[in-house]
């Protein structure tokens, strides 16, 4: 739809020039009106901060709604705002971009932000359509002055259509380009549409149940420390659920701060995917022939499978060496590791061989939990998915691979290395790991990781990897090879 000319009409609304404009509509809330709700204006302020400082949503949602107080219903509704907004963004874009008759980016920054909230719930909630107009538009008022008019037409012909309509309207049609249907229909970037159809075979009828997941609020869950807490007593004591398939797994229900709970707080839980879960623990328990008393964690920040695996070990009279490279990350490590029997280091984790304490042929399970495009947990981190593009695979390849073959140099003949990513991409996950072990000059089998993980568990492919998904278990897109050193 082409740019239009001021005062023309735009669905029965009067449209006018409403670039911002020296000295215009500089006044607060009409008289009788009342200021922007502090629910919505903690979510501009969230929105604002990830499209405006590359800010990470889910450490500066928390410390905003900490700072205005806001808790209950108000707080999950801040963050329904935040995270749905930020997940939807290119089919808002797409439909903002029409709507207002001119490409979304050539919108005043804080307008569009401000605009990105009205449309989210105009399309996906139940905010009824006069409230989610009139309220952004008092938002625009504060934040971009003089483009009042300009938002109240946006948002009124947003209005005009559902969200099939919409997408009817302005994606590609399914049948000529899917991959481009279902990248404006569920709002991610071709690539990425395109990497998730790779990976699951060009099921595309599959392709659309991940992308409709990963549009979801995703539920907290918690990892029961063993040793330390019962699941089945954390789920009680947390109003919680014993998860489906880790066996140290709890599903919280409901709102609020999982740091602020008592099992968290004292250490005998920490927040963390089930599938994560798995993943560490199908490491412990695939059988290594020999001694089993030396375990490395090669690239352990921020710490929760260090944290996992330190408890296994202390169960079972080992010992955990957690590796890290970046200073801040590895003080994390620490304390997620606290009182365990971990010992962190702050290095390369490609220095095997060179660093002393990281000696060749020496630990009897390593876990590579390699630095991934983190595509398996979009979900969770929605801004991701705006944020990586394909040119961030060749160095990421790159260190996996580098960080792979250190990892099967440090693992003794007869031991078992775990490569795991955060990723479904194939490029991360079956071409790293096996140009990686063809490369390393190492002997190395593959071994059945179906074996490792729970008996009964749906889904897991043929073998001898395993991709975990989001619609088909409820956890991140986490992908796990094991091997044993020859």
């Amino acid at each position: 739809m082409g740019a239009r000319c001021p005062g023309q009409r735009r669905g029965g609304v009067r449209v006018r020039d409403t670039a911002p404009r020296r000295g215009t509509d500089r006044r607060g809330p009409r008289s009788g009106r009342p200021p922007v709700d502090q629910p919505r204006h903690a979510a501009y302020e969230a929105v604002a901060a990830v499209n405006r400082d590359d800010a990470y949503a889910n450490l500066v949602l928390p410390a905003i709604l900490r700072e205005q107080g806001l808790i209950g219903r108000d707080a999950a509704f801040a963050t329904e705002l935040t995270y749905g907004t930020l997940r939807r963004l290119g089919t808002l874009d797409a439909i903002l971009t029409s709507a207002a008759g001119r490409d979304v980016q050539r919108i005043d920054p804080p307008v569009r932000d401000a605009l990105r909230l009205g449309a989210y719930q105009l399309l996906h909630t139940r905010v009824p359509a006069h409230a989610a107009v009139s309220s952004t538009v008092d938002l625009v008022r504060t934040v971009g002055q003089g483009a009042t008019g300009f938002a109240n037409a946006v948002l009124r012909e947003v209005a005009g259509r559902d969200l099939d309509e919409w997408v009817s309207r302005l994606a590609p049609p399914l049948e000529t380009d899917p991959i481009g249907h279902l990248a404006l229909a569920y709002s991610h970037p071709q690539w990425i549409v395109r990497a998730f159809a790779e990976a699951l075979g060009g099921d595309l009828g599959e392709t659309t149940r991940l992308l409709i997941e990963d549009n979801e609020r995703p539920p907290v869950h918690l990892c029961a420390r063993p040793g330390l807490a019962d699941p089945v007593e954390l789920a009680d004591e947390t109003g919680g659920t014993p998860g489906a398939f880790s066996p140290y797994a709890v599903y919280l229900d409901g709102g609020g701060s999982p740091g602020d709970l008592a099992a968290v707080a004292d250490g005998r839980a920490h927040v963390q995917d089930e599938g994560s879960q798995l993943v560490a623990t199908a490491l412990a328990v695939a059988p290594v022939d020999g001694p089993d008393g030396r375990w490395l964690d090669l690239c352990a920040g921020p710490g929760g499978k260090s944290g996992l695996l330190g408890a296994i070990a202390a169960q079972r009279g080992a010992r955990l060496t957690a590796v890290e490279v970046a200073e801040h990350r590895a003080r994390l490590v620490a304390n997620a590791t606290r009182g365990l029997p971990v010992t962190v280091l702050n290095t390369d984790g490609r220095l095997v061989g060179a660093e002393p304490k990281l000696p060749e042929r020496h630990f009897d399970r390593v876990l590579v939990d390699a630095p991934c495009t983190g595509l398996g947990s979009l979900r969770r981190r929605p801004e991701a998915r705006w944020r990586r593009q394909p040119s961030d695979l060749p160095a990421l390849t790159r260190l996996q691979r580098e960080l792979l073959a250190a990892g099967l140099r440090a693992v003794r003949p007869g031991g078992v290395l775990a490569y795991v990513t955060c990723s479904p991409h194939t490029v991360e996950t079956h071409v790293s790991v096996t140009e990686a072990a063809r490369r390393s000059g190492t002997p190395v089998d593959f071994v059945d990781a179906r074996s490792a993980l729970p008996t009964g568990m749906p889904g897991l492919g043929d073998g001898p990897t395993v991709q975990l998904w989001p619609h088909r278990h409820g956890t991140d897109a986490m992908f796990l090879a094991l091997l044993r050193r020859g």
